[in-house]
């Protein structure tokens, strides 16, 4: 999978190269107002699908009730508060700092999110940094599994719902499966709300 998103990383960034040098009067606008809102709809509605017809993920969501909002809530606080402490490091903007982590992992959505709202340096921060997330989970989950066994979960953020959630189980069990196939549903549904909202105040 990582092999396939880079091979594609690098595929777009030589046509974008392309584009910009070798086609004059390329119509950009189209693309940014358009290619990349479209990309959006069609990866929320692709999430949605996929969840709604695997009845056996609904029913244990069900069955957890409010307490799987518990896990989300922590990880999501937890990620938008390092994404102030690491502005404030980098001496960069607080609220586009935030809004990067308020991805939490969900590098597709962060992305082109950021590159509309804030411009192409911040859509490329909040790819940047919620591919790296999701990859340092995949890489370290056994060293994290040996601090808790729910550290991976916090690590994995919205990811582990689909990509981290396999190797999650192998590592910690699978009594965390339910927890955290529930905490990356409810962090993948809300990370397009947290990213608006918060690069909107920037």
């Amino acid at each position: 999978m990582i092999k396939y998103i880079l091979i594609a990383l690098a595929v777009g960034v030589a046509g974008g190269y392309v584009v910009n040098n070798f086609a004059a009067g390329f119509p950009f606008g189209w693309v940014t107002d358009y290619l990349f809102n479209a990309s959006l709809f069609v990866l929320l509605f692709v999430m949605g699908l996929a969840f709604g017809i695997d009845e056996e993920a609904v029913a244990k969501l069900k069955g957890t009730g409010f307490k799987v909002l518990v896990v989300p809530f922590v990880v999501a606080l937890g990620s938008i508060l390092g994404g102030l402490v690491g502005g404030l490091i980098f001496r960069l903007d607080l609220f586009g700092s935030m809004a990067v982590t308020a991805g939490f992992g969900w590098y597709t959505l962060a992305g082109p999110l950021l590159t509309q709202i804030l411009g192409t340096q911040w859509g490329a921060l909040g790819f940047a940094t919620n591919f790296l997330r999701e990859l340092l989970t995949i890489v370290t989950v056994s060293l994290l599994v040996r601090v808790d066994k729910y550290a991976p979960v916090a690590a994995g953020g919205a990811t582990t719902m689909d990509t981290t959630l396999p190797v999650i189980v192998r590592y910690c069990g699978s009594d965390v499966l339910i927890t955290a196939f529930s905490s990356g549903f409810a962090l993948s549904m809300a990370a397009p709300f947290t990213v608006l909202a918060i690069a909107s105040v920037k």
